[in-house]
């Protein structure tokens, strides 16, 4: 069963209390409310299709995607952006090492490099999105 916007920020919430997600400082600081607008999981919010899925071979890293949305968000510097690239990372092989039976492991291990390469050589537009001018 698919789960609702708000039930997956929860269970990030509960991830990075926990200690088993990192997160900017200020993600848990941030009102609910307005994670919502900023968190939408993985792939461009203004993508006119989804073409990125929120889970590898099965496993669901959307948890990984709303943390990086929002270190995106805040983020200030390309070293900002290089902190949540990595961040981003280190966030899905925790998922896979979490809850990965040993033979999807690797695989998902794989994925997950082909997302942070994704990001690192081509986040560049959605990262500066409304921090310069036009």
């Amino acid at each position: 069963m698919k789960k609702t916007p708000y039930e997956s920020l929860t269970d990030t919430l509960a991830l990075i209390h926990s200690g088993k997600l990192s997160a900017h400082p200020s993600f848990m600081l941030t009102p609910v409310d307005e994670l919502l607008e900023i968190c939408n999981g993985c792939g461009a919010a203004d993508a006119r299709i989804d073409l990125v899925p929120d889970t590898i071979w099965g496993l669901c890293i959307r948890s990984a995607c709303e943390i990086h949305d929002f270190g995106y968000k805040v983020g200030k510097t390309i070293e900002d952006k290089e902190i949540e690239d990595r961040r981003f990372v280190n966030n899905m092989v925790r998922l896979i090492r979490l809850y990965s039976v040993w033979f999807l492991k690797s695989l998902r291990l794989k994925r997950a490099t082909v997302y942070y390469l994704t990001v690192r050589y081509l986040g560049g537009p959605a990262f500066w999105k409304d921090k310069i001018d036009a």
